[in-house]
């Protein structure tokens, strides 16, 4: 059994976008995928720590942060 993951990151117009347009995107990834023989089995959220930057002599440091990402797994 082999797995394939992808991350998913939605583009939304913000005047006129909406959950409409999110939707439509995930099912045309689902769709390409699906006819090179792959098989949807879920969304996933995986959350992430970005680890802080000390900058150059601690100047522009930024500090450390959790951040989540959206993966779509396929199967086949």
């Amino acid at each position: 059994m082999e797995y394939k993951v992808i991350p998913f990151v939605a583009s939304i117009d913000s005047k006129k976008g909406n959950s409409t347009q999110v939707a439509y995107q995930l099912e045309e990834i689902i769709k390409h995928h699906s006819n090179q023989g792959w098989k949807y089995i879920r969304l996933e959220s995986v959350s992430t720590f970005v680890h802080p930057d000390s900058g150059c002599f601690g100047l522009g440091a930024k500090p450390g942060y959790t951040t989540t990402r959206q993966m779509i797994v396929f199967q086949r």
